[in-house]
């Protein structure tokens, strides 16, 4: 593969040998495809690794070793590779599982920050040179900014408690979800100029800092030490500091349009342009094969004219196809059964053929090569055909990289930037580097998976290193081996998707993947003040040891390098405070550094300031439940492996749900029983559909989609995130109106359609009576499906969108997501479903008679065999 640019320092990267070929070099055979058209139809860090991998997990310090602050000491990674501790002690026995304890409303309420006219120290502290008058920006008032957008980073609570025992018990928690590559639509603040940052620790200058207006010195919220300003700072008045974005407002972009990388050549229109290679499995049949093409013909239709664009196709050998021969569909082909040799590589980089080709020049041409793709001719069954995938991912990668900045027909070529592969697979790689033994009883097999993960681990770190994300997009019934893919795609910073089919969820994934913004070499450093240790992270990366003390000697951040940077992905963080605090605040910094599509280094600086508060129920008050179920899944999902993990998972959701109870509810008088608190009435219901949906219950059959959607959530934004755990449902109303109502199955009324938006999935259910009148139902069903896409227009992937009436078969995917509150009495049904009380006794009698008795618990059922009084509703 072509040498490509050293990567910037601090910058951890998996370099992958490819195995050379001991047989002759082939050339590459270039022969005419005859057209055939058919008709379209850690460490604290815990990445989520393959089941076979050993993973680190949660760092808790040894009470013999001090920590330094924020737990993690740059350079020295012995530190925090430590064993897990072993699960808490709730108030009765657990199954024994090993799981790391660390760690809303309709709406979720936005992180807090205080105004401009509001930023208190706790008290003046004496600087180094013997000032006292450190002028803060504002004046202590505790007002909020509200934010409309979904907020950069949401905390579980807007408040931290003060003493150390009552803050860290551990069935809560405290953390944030940080989206580094979300756009919002506010915007930040942009600055075109070097940050000022502290010389001691490395934080960034931000509104929450005190000033010695006649100096300019700022001091630093993280270490307290004081730094320059090279005189920028000094200001007449605080009014006059709110001129610096960075002193204004709690979110910051410092951009620099030059880059450092050797080898780029910017260019204005350098993100449309980047390559997108179309990597298709060639082994379909004739029906799977027509579903496919018409998604390609869209999507090619679909890309912007600037686009570069590339085909492979792969069975046991791979057709690479040449867009120089016009309006013919012509291909180089090499073997399947071997990585490509370097000689092969160069014959095709440095051959006549035009292997990558802007969609305006080319788009005849590629609509040509989807027609003349072929169906499987051979009789053998989907699973045991030979799918070199491997290789043609890897021939791919190097076609996209091309001559590392070397001088070729006298042009200086720039190495690719931000380039996605999409897989468009049908089945297992069987063939070739990084396949399997299609038969799983085949003697060799585990020992033959092992070399196969690894071996697609690594091209997929290779493909990383050089800024390109690889996405496999699955279709069809035959299995693709999930757990071989999955390390391919995960490395680069990609995803996996399966679906039943190459039809229109396909279709729309497949342009949605490549439209996706994405930056690259993302790296995001967390601060936090002294009280509070980051325990672990999760979430799109890993841990990144930066050599940066000999700039900054005190910098204790925890550094995390992100396999890419999208706005879909977010990264779960789970703190413990190191002892009982003193301040009034706390404060967290999120820097992220990247290259945008453009090739701009971008800084993202993030600051926020938390109070702290002595009083429990302060403290509850400012917990977002939303956002505290979302940190709980993502842990919780970490450890579910396997069906027997996800069982344990259920019952660990069910002491942990106890354990708030009691450590932050009541005692109901003369009795046993506990409330929960009233202001967190959502978590467990939430927590309660996690246990029964898709991630840990057992409505999903198969282990390889619970293993694709388990990694999917963990990587997701809040919004996804929050809708994989709980469902939203709207009930369709005359008028083309929706209501909003609580995911009972008292929604299942058989005069209404409803929609129920589960993140991965939407289903649009028709009751039976609404189904018979026929003009009625086909204008629910239009508005239902124009809701449903209008819910998900921006959503990756893509969710199925399926509609059923009443009592067919598929039915059942919608009534299992809900929860069964037809078996609770008509008091509490009417308090959690106050819409019941809009129907006429004929009407409740008919829904009564509907449902069919199976032994699934209500969430009141649940809440009382925990001994617990379930919440009021909010």
């Amino acid at each position: 593969m072509a040498n490509a640019p050293p990567p910037p320092s601090g910058y951890t990267v998996g370099v992958v040998s490819l195995p050379n070929s001991n047989t002759p070099t082939p050339r590459p055979e270039k022969r005419p495809t005859p057209l055939a058209f058919n008709s379209p139809v850690a460490t604290r860090f815990s990445p989520q690794r393959s089941p076979q991998d050993q993973f680190p997990t949660t760092l808790t310090p040894s009470p013999s070793t001090p920590s330094p602050a924020n737990g993690m000491k740059i350079g020295n990674s012995a530190s925090h590779l430590s064993t897990p501790p072993g699960p808490p002690v709730f108030s009765s026995p657990l199954r024994p599982v090993s799981v790391p304890f660390r760690t809303s409303p309709a709406s979720p309420q936005p992180v807090v920050f205080p105004p401009v006219s509001s930023l208190p120290m706790s008290s003046p502290p004496i600087s180094s040179n013997g000032y006292t008058e450190l002028h803060p920006q504002t004046n202590g008032s505790e007002e909020y900014i509200d934010s409309e957008d979904s907020p950069y980073v949401l905390f579980s609570a807007q408040k931290v408690l003060k003493q150390k025992k009552k803050a860290n018990i551990p069935s809560l928690g405290f953390g944030a979800l940080v989206s580094p590559g979300r756009e919002i639509s506010s915007g930040p603040q942009i600055v075109h100029r070097d940050p000022h940052r502290c010389q001691n620790c490395g934080a960034y200058a931000n509104l929450y800092c005190n000033i010695l207006l006649g100096s300019g010195q700022w001091q630093c919220v993280i270490c307290r030490k004081l730094n320059g300003s090279e005189s920028e700072y000094i200001a007449p008045s605080r009014d006059d500091l709110r001129n610096f974005p960075e002193l204004s407002s709690p979110m910051v972009d410092y951009i620099q349009t030059g880059t450092k990388r050797p080898g780029y050549i910017p260019v204005s229109d350098l993100r449309t342009s980047s390559p997108v290679f179309l990597v298709i499995d060639q082994c379909l049949d004739e029906a799977h094969l027509q579903h496919l093409q018409s998604s390609l013909h869209a999507f090619v239709d679909s890309l912007s004219p600037t686009t570069r664009i590339g085909v492979i196709t792969y069975a046991q050998t791979v057709s690479i196809y040449d867009f120089s021969e016009g309006s013919m569909a012509s291909a180089d082909m090499l073997p399947g059964s071997t990585s490509p040799t370097q000689e092969s590589l160069k014959s095709l980089i440095y051959g006549t053929g035009i292997y990558l080709s802007p969609v305006h020049a080319s788009l005849p041409v590629a609509h040509t090569i989807f027609s003349s793709l072929s169906p499987y001719k051979q009789n053998l069954p989907e699973v045991s055909r030979d799918r070199s995938l491997g290789t043609a991912v890897e021939i791919a990668l190097a076609i996209i990289q091309g001559p590392s900045a070397e001088m070729s027909r006298g042009i200086l070529k720039r190495t690719g930037s931000n380039g996605r592969i999409i897989v468009c697979a049908g089945g297992p790689p069987t063939y070739g580097p990084g396949s399997v033994p299609h038969l799983l009883s085949h003697p060799n097999y585990p020992y033959m998976e092992k070399t196969a993960l690894k071996w697609m681990e690594n091209l997929g770190r290779e493909a990383h290193r050089h800024d390109t994300v690889i996405d496999i997009l699955c279709a069809g019934t035959c299995p693709v081996r999930v757990p071989i893919l999955q390390p391919l795609a995960k490395a680069s910073g990609g995803v996996l998707v399966l679906h039943d089919d190459f039809g229109e969820a396909f279709g729309v994934n497949l342009q949605r993947a490549s439209a996706r913004a994405a930056g690259s070499q993302g790296l995001m450093e967390i601060r936090c003040s002294d009280d509070i240790l980051v325990t672990q992270v999760i979430g799109p990366g890993e841990e990144a040891h930066l050599e940066t003390h000999e700039t900054f000697k005190n910098d204790t951040s925890l550094a995390v390098q992100m396999l890419s940077v999208e706005e879909t992905q977010s990264f779960s963080l789970y703190m413990d405070t190191k002892g009982d605090i003193k301040n009034d605040y706390v404060y967290f910094q999120f820097a992220v550094r990247f290259l945008n599509a453009y090739q701009a280094e971008i800084s993202r600086i993030t600051t926020v300031k938390l109070p702290t508060v002595d009083s429990v129920s302060a403290y509850v008050e400012s917990i977002q439940s939303e956002v505290a179920a979302v940190l709980i899944a993502k842990r919780t999902l970490l450890r579910a492996k396997t069906s027997s993990d996800a069982i344990d998972m259920r019952v660990l959701i069910d002491e942990r749900v106890k354990d708030i109870a009691l450590k932050f509810g009541s005692q109901v008088p003369k009795s046993k029983l506990h409330r929960f608190p009233k202001e967190l009435s959502s978590l467990p219901e939430n927590l309660f559909h996690l246990r029964r949906g898709p991630l840990l219950g057992s409505i999903v059959g198969h282990e390889d989609e619970r293993s694709v959607l388990r990694n999917l959530f963990l990587n997701s934004s809040f919004d996804l995130s929050l809708r994989m755990v709980a469902p939203r449902c709207l009930m369709h109303r005359e008028g083309g109106t929706f209501e909003e109502l609580p995911a009972y199955d008292l929604a299942m009324q058989s005069d209404a359609a409803v929609v129920l938006d589960h993140g991965t999935d939407v289903f649009i259910w028709l009751g039976a009576e609404l189904a018979d009148q026929e003009g009625k139902s086909a204008a629910a069903l239009a508005a239902c499906r124009t809701l449903a896409e209008e819910l998900t227009e921006l959503r990756f992937p893509a969710p199925r969108i399926l509609a059923f009436k009443e009592g067919s078969s598929q039915a059942r995917y919608f009534v299992s997501r809900l929860i069964p509150a037809h078996r609770d009495p008509p008091y509490e049904q009417e308090a959690r479903f106050p819409q019941l009380r809009s129907l006429s006794a004929d009407q409740r009698a008919r829904l009564k008679s509907s449902f069919l008795h199976f032994d699934d618990l209500s969430f009141c059922e649940w809440m009382r065999s925990l001994k617990l009084v379930p919440p009021e509703p909010s």
